[in-house]
């Protein structure tokens, strides 16, 4: 999907059993040779296999031997840190991110284990985050930006208010698609209220200038178009339901038809909420059979981000307040969420609303779990920058939603691993563990295979060629809360995320 993570040339493909790894001589005296993880058990996220009591050696920035521990002679001068009873998994990846302040969003991903991330809205501030984290002054994931927000007229959002494109027809919608490109994206996302001849113009004009297009499904195409298209992942579940639908094209007809005020987002909200609760209830198996096929033929991902379909299910129940994972945003980050909480999702909102929303959540579910047995590639994402959902903390939260949907724990972990590898185009380099891949790693305290929640067990995190032990990782966590506490109470540390209304 993306340019290729930058490959380092390999110090080594393998070793033979009882042969010591060749070490290249570091540049300088400060520069670590490099470590190993000696008698873990390895997550094989391919074939779902334990392999109990390995060695993983890491030099720079690869991992350059995997093996049996009695076969693997570790070279002087790498560190040997002994793991028995911990288990080892690639770097997870979290695909649907706004990011928000640099010294809050990223460390809270590496302190998580969520080595990669996608962010779904980016501004030219991303870019030099970017190159700092690539440059090593800034501790961050792996990161891959699309484009601006693309939508129609009237949109959702004021341009004012969140950092969007407004397209009307065929020139304006190429235009932004060049501009994107212009401006260092490698993907194109289209949102809620583009029309149909926008995107028609935006997949064509992305498939002459080598970028996907992604994102939400426009109200007013009909899901299985925009799969013909070539459309390649869509986030959040709505659009999904009005495509499994016997009465999809009466549904869409009256999305398209919607009427609200430029940047209302609200009155939109309020009003797709009866026309989502037919579709759900409209459900035809035949047409989610047919659409899932496409699906699958056509290599479409689905990003159900649940984590985000969670707070908006049960919004009239949630006490944020409560969350102990408050301490981890400044009081500007936290006032704003809370205001949209309540003006955007809670507004208008009545008891048997309340009792709808609640009751898709459940239907939200069994949709995942109805495509994921469809052969249709599940991708794991949350919507971190919306309201509520945290940096990191919410990868876990997500791969828990997609078991309880029906996903077993390792089809779970392949979707925040070697499939989101698979779709951006670094499996060569990531994904799983292997010698001469990124050594992107997270070490657990428990077997996550047995019980998904045990991801949120974390031992500690190898990144880049740097080991965060245990210490190292909780001070990232203690950083990350001293500097929330102490930014003002007026800090602007993020513009509102226009995907689905939130801010840090």
């Amino acid at each position: 999907m993306t340019r290729g993570i930058s490959r380092r040339s390999a110090l080594s493909g393998g070793i033979a059993a009882g042969v010591a790894v060749a070490v290249a001589k570091p540049a300088a005296a400060d520069v670590e040779i490099g470590y190993a993880f000696r008698h873990v058990t390895v997550v094989d996220v391919i074939s779902g296999r334990l392999r109990p009591d390995m060695t993983v050696v890491v030099i720079g920035d690869r991992i350059v031997a995997v093996g049996r521990s009695q076969d693997i002679r570790v070279p002087p001068g790498v560190l040997i840190h002994d793991l028995p009873g911990k288990f080892l998994l690639p770097g997870l990846c979290d695909l649907h991110v706004h990011t928000g302040a640099d010294v809050i969003d990223l460390p809270l991903h590496v302190a998580n284990g969520v080595t990669t991330i996608r962010d779904m809205s980016t501004e030219p501030r991303h870019f030099e985050m970017r190159r700092r984290v690539e440059a090593g002054t800034l501790l961050g994931p792996r990161w891959v930006l699309g484009s601006r927000i693309i939508d129609g007229i009237p949109s959702l959002w004021d341009p004012n208010f969140a950092n969007i494109v407004k397209v009307s027809g065929d020139a304006d919608a190429r235009a932004a698609v060049r501009q994107a490109k212009s401006e260092g994206a490698e993907f194109i996302k289209v949102y809620t209220r583009v029309s149909p001849v926008s995107l028609n113009a935006i997949a064509d004009e992305s498939r002459k200038l080598g970028l996907p297009f992604l994102g939400h499904c426009p109200d007013s195409v009909p899901i299985e178009t925009a799969v013909d298209l070539g459309q390649r992942s869509f986030e959040h579940l709505f659009w999904t339901f009005y495509g499994t639908s016997r009465k999809e094209a009466e549904l869409v007809e009256r999305l398209r038809d919607l009427d609200f005020r430029d940047g209302d987002y609200n009155s939109w909200f309020t009003a797709m909420h009866p026309i989502e609760w037919e579709a759900a209830h409209t459900h035809s198996p035949v047409k989610a059979r047919t659409l899932f096929a496409k699906f699958a033929a056509r290599g479409a991902r689905q990003v159900p981000t649940l984590a985000l379909h969670n707070v908006l299910d049960h919004a009239s129940a949630y006490r944020p307040e409560n969350d102990p994972l408050r301490k981890y945003l400044p009081k500007s980050a936290l006032d704003l969420n809370d205001f949209v909480l309540r003006e955007f999702y809670l507004k208008g909102r009545t008891p048997q609303t309340d009792a709808e929303w609640a009751a898709l959540w459940e239907l939200r579910l069994g949709l995942v779990g109805e495509m994921h047995r469809a052969g249709v590639q599940i991708l794991a994402g949350t919507d971190v920058g919306t309201g509520e959902i945290y940096p990191g903390f919410a990868l876990h939260e997500e791969l828990q939603h997609l078991v309880t949907a029906g996903l077993s724990p390792l089809a779970a972990l392949q979707s925040a691993t070697i499939e989101p590898a698979k779709f951006l185009g670094t499996e060569r380099d990531s994904g799983s563990i292997a010698p001469g891949k990124l050594a992107d790693l997270v070490l657990l305290d428990a077997d996550p295979l047995a019980d998904i929640a045990n991801t949120r067990k974390l031992h500690s995190v190898s990144l880049r060629g740097k080991y965060y032990d245990p210490a190292a990782r909780q001070k990232l966590l203690d950083d990350v809360e001293k500097a929330a506490a102490t930014m003002p109470a007026d800090a602007v540390t993020v513009s509102l995320c226009p995907c689905h209304a939130g801010a840090h």
